[in-house]
């Protein structure tokens, strides 16, 4: 045993039935076919640190890796927007100085730019308070967010269900590949995760989603809520007792 160490989990209470509303809702979406004029597309955003180096770093060499001092500059902080496409291969990356809902509005406008032939997108997201068809209004005319809004179909995920976002994996990605250096400019930021999107989409890398609503209730049973038992006896409790009615009353009853 090692009682010294600890983990962050995700630990959700059984018979969640709003967990488990939003889940099925989200998984249902998922197994819907490729149609390029009706689109799934996932979005997700994480908050970023713009760090500078106080020293210059010295370059790997051969035996030798690269190494950079502990101490750096701060400046300043923005928030990174990604939208992805499991099944079409594409995503698109962005930073916003603030994450306030005109940025959210904005994102979502150009999305929705990019889909200029889409009859409907479906857009699955967590459930922000700036991720809302409302903030379509803060950031345009109403008859542009009227026209945005009917465009989109939203499916929120679940409160600590946010594996269920396949933008997740985009944004570790980006992590792994892009954001794993200090970057001490939000100029040079967007360039390099423009960078990043280009080669990506043009590798074509997508997301085969295989977790269906059929596996969730095997595997995630214990987020369900134990209603079946109940719901059986009510409903013999309610046979008797028309059973008790009919006969005191001189009729005879089959079932």
């Amino acid at each position: 045993m090692k009682p010294h160490l600890h983990k962050c989990w995700c630990i959700l209470k059984n018979g969640n039935a709003a967990f488990v509303a939003c889940m099925e809702d989200v998984l249902d979406v998922y197994q819907r076919p490729y149609a390029p004029n009706i689109p799934v597309i996932c979005m997700d955003e994480k908050p970023y640190q713009i760090l500078g180096e106080v020293r210059k770093p010295i370059p790997a060499r051969s035996g030798s890796v690269e190494k950079y001092d502990s101490e750096y500059t701060r400046n300043g902080t923005c928030s990174i927007f990604l939208f992805a496409e499991p099944l079409g291969n594409w995503r698109h990356v962005n930073a916003s100085n603030t994450r306030k809902k005109t940025d959210w509005a904005r994102e979502v406008k150009y999305l929705c730019d990019c889909y200029s032939d889409a009859e409907k997108i479906f857009l699955v997201m967590d459930n922000l308070n700036t991720h809302n068809i409302s903030s379509l209004y803060e950031a345009f005319p109403p008859e542009e967010a009227r026209a945005t809004a009917k465009r989109l179909e939203i499916h929120y995920t679940p409160k600590h269900g946010s594996w269920l976002n396949t933008a997740e994996i985009e944004l570790s990605a980006l992590t792994k590949q892009c954001l794993n250096r200090r970057i001490d400019s939000m100029d040079k930021l967007i360039i390099q995760m423009a960078a990043w999107e280009t080669d990506r989409n043009k590798c074509q890398k997508g997301v085969d989603w295989q977790f269906t609503t059929k596996d969730a209730r095997i595997k995630l049973k214990h987020l369900y809520p134990k209603i079946l038992k109940i719901s059986i006896l009510q409903s013999t409790s309610r046979i008797c007792s028309a059973q008790d009615r009919h006969r005191r009353r001189g009729f005879s009853v089959r079932l």
